[in-house]
């Protein structure tokens, strides 16, 4: 069976954990996938096939910003040259693993992962132009994908519900962790009195409450501080015993997971979640918000709070704080059950079904 797997929309860097999960799904279907792959990627992410049979689509012509995507968008709606250099006809299952079919297709069979619903669902967050790209490709990704992948159960729902699509083509696929990279530090490594949040400075990501919460902790632990990662944070305007890192290397990343007293995840949504899963394997204890995605992800291995109150973020890390060996042993369990083999092999399940 040929299946073709398109990356064509990605924004290196600009993407997050969408970014995060096609690639690495793309490494973990080199490693055990049974059919026949080929990548179809851009001159901007030249590598993204991760070690699959790769082809660079040089007639897709996209950019790493939303205007520049919008302009690919409306030239690959229409496009046939498009379609006949990705080579549609040669392919028994086409996968659109970033969201959105671009170019939107009727055959080969598609299957489409939709990591989220954020703009249908808090379009307050994104701006004119994304919500206008988002709309779009949405739209008709969800009236021509034959199957659908999702994350979670909640994800599902989410899909059904905003986006009119029939249960039966939705299919729940949990998203992995590696634990070759994110694993617990050697024995008798100590902990630090810092709390780690890896997370771009987007709105939905809840950084002014979690600043709050972070104030009201430090009154009891004036030692306490806060680390962030990703892009977007401005140093200058940091409160008082924050530390503003950027952009980290996946192995700094790692670094942190295994030295921090707590990862805080104050999210108010996620389609996943990919930082609970890899502090959990790197046997960090995590208090996370009890919305969307986020209990269903965590299974129970995570302190969960509100996240519109800094009162309850604070109450929930300092819980967190104090039994730190019993969240970091519960985190550790959890994860172990999620693997990037498993979620290549049940997605490689699901393109069987659809040829």
């Amino acid at each position: 069976m040929r299946v073709g797997i398109s990356l064509l929309t990605l924004a290196p860097g600009r993407m997050g954990g969408s970014e995060v999960h096609a690639r690495s799904l793309c490494r973990a279907l080199a490693r055990v996938g049974e059919e026949e792959y080929e990548a179809l990627v851009t001159a901007l992410a030249p590598d993204a096939g991760e070690g699959l049979p790769t082809r660079i689509v040089g007639s897709y012509r996209t950019g790493r910003t939303v205007p520049a995507r919008l302009v690919s968008l409306a030239t690959a709606r229409v496009s046939r040259r498009l379609r006949r250099e990705m080579g549609l006809e040669r392919m028994d299952v086409i996968h659109f693993p970033l969201s959105a079919m671009v170019p939107p297709v009727d055959r080969p069979p598609s299957v489409v992962t939709v990591h989220d619903v954020q703009h249908l669902v808090m379009p307050r967050f994104f701006s004119p132009g994304t919500l206008a790209y988002r709309r779009l490709t949405y739209g008709w990704t969800a009236k021509r994908a034959h199957v659908i992948i999702v994350f979670t159960s909640h994800g599902a729902e989410m899909v059904v519900d905003h986006l009119g699509v029939s249960r039966s083509r939705v299919v729940v696929v949990p998203s992995g962790v590696d634990h070759a990279r994110f694993s617990a530090p050697p024995a008798g490594t100590a902990r630090e009195p810092f709390l780690l949040y890896p997370a771009n400075a987007w709105p939905h990501k809840n950084h002014g409450v979690l600043f709050e919460a972070f104030a009201l902790l430090r009154r009891e632990r004036p030692e306490l501080r806060l680390v962030l990662t990703g892009a977007g944070h401005d140093p200058a305007a940091a409160p008082p015993g924050v530390e503003v890192r950027g952009y980290v290397t996946q192995e700094e990343l790692v670094e942190l997971y295994r030295r921090a007293a707590a990862m805080v995840f104050p999210s108010l949504y996620e389609g996943f979640g990919q930082p609970l899963l890899e502090a959990m394997a790197c046997g960090c204890p995590v208090a996370a918000s009890g919305v969307s995605s986020i209990p269903e992800v965590c299974g129970g291995a995570a302190r969960l709070f509100d996240p519109t109150s800094a009162e309850a973020v604070a109450d929930a890390v300092a819980d967190v704080l104090r039994s730190g060996e019993t969240w970091a042993a519960l985190g550790l369990e959890h994860a172990a059950g999620f693997s990037w083999e498993r979620t290549a092999r049940a997605t490689e399940a699901v393109y069987r079904g659809l040829a």
